[in-house]
């Protein structure tokens, strides 16, 4: 019994942990107008549902790659270039977003009425970050 609750529990905590994740990942995608601006800027409003289908479509892949431990055999220098470039494009468009949508923590806790919280919540996310990557890196990395 007492394995079988263990069991169920981590499903639960999992199933958890996969909402949360892909739902921050979408509010996001939503809050930082991705998909638009991607339009906008590639003058491809038409090809919007592709950028949309790349999104979704790249998520799962990179999902069941992830849980069934597929491993891809390319030469190292033309892996490693495309993916550097593929990152950079990626950390770059979401520095750019970071620096327009800074400002939505303090305007929402003004609108909740929460502005007297602030530090709170900062400091909850932060705390949250440092102990999530620490789990990760010194626990769940080694086993």
């Amino acid at each position: 019994m007492s394995e079988w609750m263990s069991r169920l529990f981590i499903a639960v905590l999992g199933i958890a942990g996969g909402l949360a994740v892909g739902s921050g990942l979408v509010a996001l995608l939503i809050v930082f107008d991705l998909v638009p601006r991607l339009a906008q800027l590639t003058r491809a409003f038409r090809m919007s549902a592709w950028f949309e289908s790349a999104i979704v479509s790249g998520a799962l892949y990179w999902t069941f790659a992830d849980f069934l431990d597929w491993k891809l055999r390319l030469p190292s220098s033309l892996f490693l270039s495309g993916i550097g470039l593929l990152d950079g494009m990626f950390i770059g468009m979401l520095a750019a977003a970071l620096t327009e949508v800074m400002n939505v923590l303090p305007i929402l806790a003004k609108r909740l009425r929460l502005s007297h919280y602030m530090i709170a919540f900062v400091m909850a996310m932060v705390l949250g970050k440092t102990i999530g990557s620490l789990f990760d890196w010194l626990i769940f990395q080694w086993n």
